[in-house]
């Protein structure tokens, strides 16, 4: 009786660290605990691994060695499964490389709000070159006075924003800065009148009115809390929706990770036609939320997307945030046009 308990325990173990480990396999990556879970897959790896080393003490143990030995193989594959996952998306990298005239650079982040002042994401976006910054959970005033600070800095950019209400809540406002450069852009109705637009906080999706530049998008879905998970489902698939041409950039904060899109990209594209450009440059492993955590533990949930006219060549995700108190790290990368 005992040996079948024990078989029985370690297929159930198999089947969970499967699941954990390749959930859109399973296809329940956008379902409660699962998707909440898998949002911290460097987590996920060292509790295997930690897992690993238990069992194999138990199993000095004589009466449950065989358990304990099969609990750490099992424990061991998924360890090093999840660590080749995470490997494979970039580990970090830390540099840009040199911008031409035909980059262009984003930078997305999610300043929480009163959390992280308009002089600190200047000072960083124009550090950075940034072209095209998206800001969710900012303010069209604090928008404006970022623009008017990078100016001063000899780096003009217009404020556009989406906002739900004027509630005194920062989540409800979405700011995104466009260089002068790239033509003049205005936000779609829809994005405005939340028509057709993320469920519970604001996305901008801007349109180029001159010039040949790409549609911008500013997401911010909201979190897979459980009273929100069909919300949340629901934002995704908007997003996937906004990545339907060739010629779009969509940045911010998506509250998902790349395991949670599957099904969801369309042509080889991560969502919808868009690839994750931290992936493709040695940073997709990265966690930007949350800052109070060590950034290969934490969820890479803010992401820059790129559909088939651009190509990234590089990316960064900030460690240090200067005086901001922010939760989440910003990341920037570099796009080309593709070919």
């Amino acid at each position: 009786m005992l040996r079948l308990v024990g078989i029985l325990v370690t297929v159930l173990f198999a089947v969970g660290a499967a699941v954990l480990t390749w959930p859109s396999f399973f296809r329940v990556e956008r379902h409660y605990p699962i998707a909440q879970i898998i949002s911290f897959r460097g987590v996920v790896v060292l509790g295997f691994a930690v897992l690993m080393v238990i069992a194999l003490l138990l199993a000095i143990a004589r009466p449950i060695r065989g358990l304990a030995l099969s609990i750490a193989l099992v424990a061991g594959l998924a360890a090093v499964a999840g660590g080749i996952t995470m490997w494979s998306r970039g580990l970090g990298t830390d540099t840009l490389p040199a911008k031409t005239e035909s980059s262009i650079r984003v930078m997305t982040w999610n300043t929480a709000g009163s959390a992280t002042s308009a002089e600190t994401v200047a000072r960083i976006a124009v550090a950075m070159d940034a072209d095209i910054v998206t800001l969710p959970e900012t303010t069209i005033e604090t928008g404006e006075q970022v623009a008017i600070a990078m100016g001063e800095l000899g780096h003009p950019m217009w404020a556009h924003h989406a906002e739900y209400g004027t509630d005194g809540w920062d989540a409800r406002s979405t700011t995104l800065l466009i260089s002068p450069d790239l033509g003049d852009y205005a936000v779609i109705e829809s994005s405005q009148d939340g028509s057709s637009n993320t469920s519970t906080l604001p996305s901008a999706v801007a349109m180029p009115t001159s010039g040949d530049g790409p549609i911008v998008v500013a997401a911010h879905a909201v979190a897979p809390r459980p009273s929100y998970m069909q919300h949340w489902r629901d934002d995704l698939q908007w997003l996937a929706d906004q990545c339907s041409t060739a010629n779009v950039i969509m940045a911010g904060d998506f509250n998902a990770t790349v395991d949670h899109m599957g099904q969801l990209g369309v042509d080889g594209g991560a969502l919808g036609l868009c690839h994750d450009t931290a992936s493709d440059t040695g940073n997709g492993a990265i966690g930007t939320w949350s800052t109070d955590m060590p950034a290969l533990l934490g969820a890479p949930i803010d992401h820059v997307m790129a559909s088939s006219g651009w190509k990234a060549t590089g990316s960064l995700v900030l460690r240090s945030l200067g005086d901001s108190t922010s939760d989440h790290r910003p990341l920037i990368v570099q796009l080309e046009p593709a070919g």
